[in-house]
């Protein structure tokens, strides 16, 4: 899965999210998204690539989207 950033994405849970930017942790050297919620009180937040791009199981209870990722690319639909 290809990450865009400068684009908004869609957590299965239904909020949406605006990826900044993919950065490195210097320590670890893990890659991470930086993103922000585009809703109050707009808060910022990483989380590791792996994490932000894992499957989920498209029939779990709090899945509102039917989302085959945590977070999807949002197009308007």
């Amino acid at each position: 899965m290809n990450i865009e950033v400068q684009r908004p994405y869609r957590h299965f849970k239904g909020k949406l999210y605006y990826v900044h930017s993919i950065v490195t942790n210097t320590e670890t050297r893990e890659t991470l998204v930086s993103y922000q919620a585009l809703y109050p009180p707009y808060g910022m937040f990483v989380r590791s690539l792996d994490m932000f791009i894992e499957k989920i199981d498209e029939n779990r209870e709090d899945n509102i989207t039917k989302q085959k990722y945590r977070f999807e690319l949002y197009t308007g639909n």
